[in-house]
């Protein structure tokens, strides 16, 4: 059964600009990793609203997250590995 309602958590960035989806959402929704969900992201820290993009998770639960977003977020910082997030998953 994919994904029916919206989800709400909080997550670090990890290396090379991916996060983990945990693993009772996984479970608890049965999420495949051919599914495409809408994907909201904001920096709790920084403050600078949400953004919001189509992806689908690997099958190992992370979904990496495209280097506009980050962009958006992180100027011309390269390394953004340890901030947290709040993510919101969607379907699509």
């Amino acid at each position: 059964m994919p994904l029916t309602e919206k989800v709400t958590f909080t997550a670090a960035l990890q290396s090379a600009n991916t996060l983990q989806v945990p693993k009772l959402i996984r479970w608890q929704f049965k999420l495949d990793s051919n599914q495409t969900l809408k994907l909201g992201v904001n920096f709790v820290v920084l403050h600078k609203g949400w953004q919001f993009f189509y992806k689908k998770m690997c099958k190992d639960g992370r979904i990496t997250l495209p280097k506009l977003v980050l962009s958006r977020f992180m100027g011309e910082q390269v390394n953004a590995a340890g901030f947290v997030l709040e993510i919101m998953l969607e379907p699509a």
